[in-house]
């Protein structure tokens, strides 16, 4: 997309601040929101069929006039490989949202005819290639995010996280950490939070003021519970990185006093009236009385997990400082930071406090802590369901300006996250990443009056667009995981289209409100199979004999092929069907006419994580700018 389809924005408060990169502009989002839903419209029909149909509605002879074989073979690992890979043909979307359907679907029949130009064209209208996504990279560079850790030690994610998880909470926590510095703000609201590895990492690794929100008291419980272990686990690292970074400077201590030792003797030639001052000046630096603090005084909070014996110097420690002219500040960066309390009274007095001091030191010391835990990085998990007409500060007692975060936000959360930040003055900045299309509500009757998790943006809703639970279930399908070999489930989902022919042909049901769950990785066969879920559907499993159980199973067995050739075809179209969420909710937040800044960024590598882009918005008045932050 040319620079004339985006817009930028550039703060005027902050000069030093580099601009962010450009936008998509509305009209830019708004062109390829009806260039995707108009190609939707056409296809759609293949992703809103039901997999359990699939036999008893005979889907592939309605919908497919090509061999399954001929499917599967244009659609293998290596072709979807060069397939995603290869960029699709330039041209302009206003002319590719008049695509030539006759290409791709027969004219009379409407069966697919043509499996590439089907597969190119769905290429075509899903997000890595409609332009209007902006880049991480340039995101972080904009926000100084290169040096936004807040902490001088590294949080290694791999120790307790799995690959997934780590990708995610290490790229989502440089860019909300990177929005929060942009703007000036210091506190993170986590909806979602689940088990609080975002949340943690926010506030450990940025320290960032993070309240973690989730609907499950179970997650607020092990949030807590499993933040609490990390915080051990993080203060081992900074202690092993401090001791790394003191021995550093010991190091350089030594060789600068090494250094004076050879001025001193070069000057012994040069000026010997000299000599007793650098000496004194030596024996000044060794004076044992030079060290003011008390070793057994300086733990006392129990949060630290550390024992006064781990620092009691051992015998001859004294010793070897003296003999090495360590100066006392070298040696005080020994101890962890803050565990050190400076005593600046004249000697002779420190073991003689009366009483009255040491009750005012006390409450000094009390008061010291008490300001550092206000000002020190936070998670603080809660629970509590979270709906569009939600009022954080009935949750969170202290709100203030403050992010919202969202990762891997479930069904309406997502959308319902968004609306929060468009309506609450104090959400100021928002990153959200959705997850679970399949559970977001939406109506059939066009109710554009409703608040629906979709659609959000006023052209669907005038367009009265429904896409429906299956459609939707697609969006959540990994193109880029199957395009390098993961499997799809084609053995079970043929259990179940077989399941479905024998409770309506046998049982005569053609509807059942009951789900049979994951009876699949539970049965040993398919005749165990079927017993186990008619059990669950309630019908009499004695009615039906295990030979003919077998014999559906021997008469379908032959056509799962065009089972898993329906389902890839599902799979091509499912980032189109995500395509048209994001920009709907895109163009949502482009219809506001406070925002700075919107638009998505593309987080994760798919592969890894396949819900991989970011709605990212920021406010006008969120810019007053403290580049120190």
């Amino acid at each position: 997309m040319s620079r004339t389809a985006h817009e930028t924005f550039k703060p005027a408060a902050a000069k030093a601040v580099q601009p962010l990169p450009l936008q998509p502009s509305a009209d830019a989002v708004r062109t390829c929101l009806r260039a995707v839903a108009q190609f939707l419209r056409r296809v759609l029909p293949l992703c809103q069929a039901h997999t359990v149909e699939f036999f008893t509605h005979g889907l592939w002879e309605k919908m497919v006039a090509l061999p399954p074989e001929t499917v599967l073979e244009a659609l293998s690992g290596e072709r979807l490989q060069r397939l995603l890979e290869e960029p699709p043909a330039q041209r302009p979307l206003e002319e590719a949202a008049g695509c030539d359907f006759s290409s791709i679907f027969c004219e009379h029949s409407q069966k697919l005819i043509n499996v590439q130009a089907f597969a190119l064209a769905a290429k075509y209208y899903s997000m890595p290639h409609l332009e209007v996504c902006s880049f991480l990279e340039e995101m972080l560079e904009a926000l100084n995010s290169q040096r936004s850790s807040r902490s001088d030690v590294e949080m290694k994610t791999d120790d307790f996280m799995n690959n997934k998880k780590s990708h995610e909470v290490q790229l989502m926590s440089a860019l909300v950490d990177g929005i929060a510095r942009y703007n000036g703000l210091n506190q993170v609201i986590d909806l979602g939070s689940g088990k609080g590895y975002l949340s943690s990492f926010l506030s450990m690794q940025y320290n960032l003021k993070v309240y973690g929100i989730d609907s499950s008291n179970t997650n607020t419980h092990g949030a807590n519970e499993r933040n609490r272990k990390l915080k051990k686990h993080w203060r081992a690292y900074q202690s092993q990185a401090r001791a790394n970074v003191r021995g550093q400077v010991l190091e350089k201590e030594k060789e600068r006093l090494e250094q004076d030792k050879e001025k001193c003797k070069a000057n012994i030639s040069e000026k010997p009236l000299s000599t007793n001052n650098c000496l004194q000046s030596q024996a000044e630096v060794a004076t044992p009385e030079s060290i003011l603090f008390e070793i057994s005084d300086v733990f006392t909070d129990p949060d630290t997990s550390i024992t006064s014996k781990q620092y009691v110097l051992p015998s001859g420690a004294q010793l070897q400082l003296n003999e090495n002219n360590i100066s006392e500040n070298a040696f005080l960066n020994i101890l962890p930071a803050d565990a050190v309390e400076m005593d600046y009274s004249p000697k002779n007095n420190c073991r003689e406090l009366c009483e009255e001091e040491k009750e005012q030191r006390k409450m000094a010391s009390l008061k010291a802590k008490a300001s550092r835990s206000k000002e020190a990085n936070m998670f603080s998990p809660l629970t509590s369901y979270i709906t569009a007409e939600t009022e954080l500060s009935d949750i969170v007692a202290d709100l203030e300006d403050c992010v919202m975060v969202g990762l891997h936000t479930c069904g309406d959360l997502g959308p319902s996250t968004l609306r929060i930040f468009t309506s609450k003055p104090e959400i100021k900045a928002v990153c959200s990443v959705g997850c679970c299309y399949h559970l977001l509500s939406e109506t059939e009757t066009g109710d554009i009056q409703g608040t629906w998790g979709f659609p959000m943006c006023q052209y669907l809703k005038e367009e009265a667009w429904f896409c429906g639970r299956n459609a939707r279930m697609a969006a959540c399908l990994a193109l880029e995981r199957v395009a390098v070999g993961q499997v799809l489930p084609t053995e079970s989902l043929f259990y179940r289209a077989v399941l479905q022919v024998i409770v309506e042909e046998f049982y005569g049901v053609s509807r059942s409100d009951r789900n049979i769950g994951k009876v699949f990785s539970k049965s040993s066969s398919f005749l165990d199979y079927i017993r186990k879920s008619l059990r669950k559907l309630e019908l009499d499993e004695s009615k039906i004999s295990d030979s003919l159980i077998m014999e559906y199973f021997g008469k379908y067995k032959h056509r799962m092929k065009e089972l898993e050739a329906f389902n890839m075809l599902k799979v091509v179209l499912g980032p189109c069907i995500e395509a048209l969420i994001l920009l709907d909710r895109l163009c949502y937040l482009k219809e506001q006419n406070n925002l700075a800044w919107s638009g998505l960024v593309k987080l994760f590598d798919p592969i890894k994580s396949p819900r991989c882009y970011a709605v990212v918005a920021m406010k006008k008045q969120t810019f007053h700018m403290h580049p120190n932050c």
